[in-house]
């Protein structure tokens, strides 16, 4: 049974704070917010801060929970210790003055008060270890009161007396007993009343209590709250600082790799974690300065691959100009006298001519390439009118278009479009692209935009035939790729038209993107800025005429496969910003 304790007297309602300014909520609500944020990112993005407050939170409710299990056991204990003894003793004195009392042969009011006095100062004084007072007050039954109305060793009054105990006295004959409250210099204190009915000469009632303090039971008890309230706030620190040392020595190594690893991906191939010890983060450092000499060595070898590959095209290239050259004249000679031939010879006159000219585009392409990859390639940019370019680019593609049956429809919505650019590239991707459209067309016409806005420029080369599957969008720009490999081809391109077409449209800083469908057909779209070196945010176009215009802002590397869905173009990554000729 916990000690009583008493409600703390002149509660009342708090003084009210002054006033504050208009401007200290929201700035006192902004900084909260500030720390609230930083917290939650500290609490998101470290595992030591998560492994600390985690720990000390758990062990803060363990020491909560055992501390008020070990309280309340304590008090329970102190408690009905000194209650045993203080009942034993309150009942043997109680017993011994009610017998004195009822043995006495007084017969007038100054022997019965003597009477009084020398008993009741046997007992004032201190119990078992334990401050003792007496209280003796009449019972409303008893008349002729000799002792007057209340006597007391202290200032004790019959109001620190519960009624239910005065009532049980009254009516009862036994030894009665209650917790009570004592007034104290600051606050109530608790303390035990023992009390019993008495009766003295001659016939008159009187109740006796004995009224035992317990105040130093409570500092005792209050001083074990305290000494386990300290040691449950260093034991709370002490097991945090374990915590932050232990994750430490775990997460450290981890953060490390992290860090590392990060650096590797960003080019960094030297970096390695330090190796100490032979625990699991020693085998995991291991393990990842073996991986990461594994993937510097492949990168290596990859990038002088590269490098060799890059270089054997050039030289080989240029080395094959000069005799190219040579042959390129005699096939051109014999070209022009085939009709002089037999119907063979004539037949192979014209083969070799045919030829030597895709021998001859197929190793400017390289060139150009082997320039790309060089990063030797210059943009020679002039302001310039996109209309007429696009006019140039179909007038030399028209004799192809009109081979295979397709018309092609320029549709002008911008009248004039002119931009920052190099003419020759430029009209080299649209023309490109409309070579592109015609091969697979099918025979069906051809629809290419022209728009413009405020920030930009673009041309939009729309066919209406076999379209491409996902896997082929995906692929688009891949060097030397075909959709069908087995699929005849009738513009004897080299295969590194669109290639070409996305590393003059990087130049630019432009878009170059495309979407497609099987069965609907393919579209093209060449986004240029209006002014050289800004960032493109927009194009005037959509990007495929049956559907409306894309709402995402393609990336900067200017280059997207769009797969089926017109509306939704997907990024292409930059490694993938490759042409096709199928």
């Amino acid at each position: 049974m916990p000690f009583p304790e008493s409600s703390p007297e002149g509660a009342g309602p708090a003084a009210s704070a002054p006033a504050a300014s208009a401007f200290a909520g929201p700035r006192l609500a902004g900084r909260l917010r500030a720390w609230w944020q930083r917290a939650a990112s500290k609490w998101r993005r470290s595992i030591q801060v998560r492994t600390v407050a985690s720990s000390a939170l758990l062990s803060g409710l363990a020491l909560l929970t055992i501390g008020l299990f070990l309280s309340n056991q304590i008090a329970a204990g102190l408690f009905q210790e000194r209650f045993r003894q203080l009942e034993s003793e309150s009942v043997r004195t109680l017993s011994m003055v009610k017998a004195n009392f009822e043995s006495a042969a007084t017969t007038d009011r100054s022997s019965t008060v003597t009477l009084v006095n020398d008993t009741l100062r046997l007992v004032e004084g201190d119990g078992t270890s334990v401050q003792r007072n007496f209280l003796l007050t009449p019972l409303p039954s008893s008349e002729n009161i000799y002792v007057g109305t209340t006597s007391s060793s202290t200032t004790l009054t019959p109001r620190v007396i519960p009624a239910e105990l005065s009532t049980a006295v009254q009516e009862g004959s036994g030894v009665q007993w209650q917790s009570i409250a004592l007034p104290g210099a600051g606050e109530d204190h608790p303390g035990l009343a023992f009390g019993t009915k008495v009766t003295l000469p001659p016939g008159r009632e009187y109740a006796l209590y004995l009224v035992y303090d317990l105040l130093p039971v409570q500092e005792s008890l209050n001083f074990i709250h305290r000494v386990m309230t300290i040691a449950g706030a260093l034991l709370l620190i002490v097991n945090g600082g374990i915590a932050w040392y232990v994750t430490r020595t775990v997460v450290r190594p981890v953060s490390s790799a992290a860090d590392i690893s990060e650096k590797f991906a960003a080019g960094h191939l030297e970096e390695r974690m330090q190796v100490r010890g032979e625990d699991e983060i020693a085998r995991l450092g291991t393990s990842f300065n073996r991986m990461a000499a594994s993937i510097q060595e492949q990168i290596t070898q990859l990038a002088t691959l590269s490098m060799m590959q890059q270089r054997f095209v050039s030289d080989v290239s240029h080395e094959l100009r000069t005799p190219l050259t040579t042959v390129r004249m005699a096939a051109e000679v014999l070209y022009d006298a085939r009709q002089a031939f037999d119907p063979i010879n004539r037949r192979s006159a014209e083969l070799l001519y045919n030829q030597v000219e895709r021998f001859q585009t197929l190793l400017n392409d390289l060139l150009e390439i082997s320039r790309f990859d060089a990063g030797v390639a210059v943009l020679e940019a002039e302001p310039v009118d996109l209309v007429p370019l696009v006019r140039r680019a179909v007038e030399g593609a028209q004799p192809h278009a009109d081979l295979l049956g397709s018309s092609i429809r320029i549709h002008n919505e911008a009248g004039t479009a002119i931009a920052d650019m190099d003419p020759r590239r430029i009209e080299r991707v649209v023309r490109n692209l409309v070579m592109n459209a015609i091969e697979h067309g099918e025979g069906k016409p051809i629809d290419i935009s022209i728009g413009a806005d405020g920030q930009a420029v673009a041309v939009s080369v729309r066919d209406h035939g076999i379209g491409m599957t996902a896997e082929a969008a995906s692929r688009v720009f891949d060097r030397f790729w075909r959709a069908d490999p087995a699929r005849a081809r009738t513009t004897g391109g080299s295969g590194l038209g669109l290639s070409i077409a996305t590393e003059d449209t990087r130049l630019h800083g432009g878009w170059l993107q495309a979407w497609g469908e099987p069965g609907e057909g393919s579209c093209f779209r060449l986004t240029l800025p209006r002014h050289r070196g800004d960032t493109l945010t927009a194009s005037p176009l959509p990007l495929a005429q049956a559907g409306p215009a894309p709402s995402e802002v393609p990336p900067a590397t200017g280059i997207i496969a769009v797969v089926p869905k017109p509306q939704q173009p997907v990024p292409h990554s930059p490694a993938q910003e490759e042409e096709t000729d199928a």
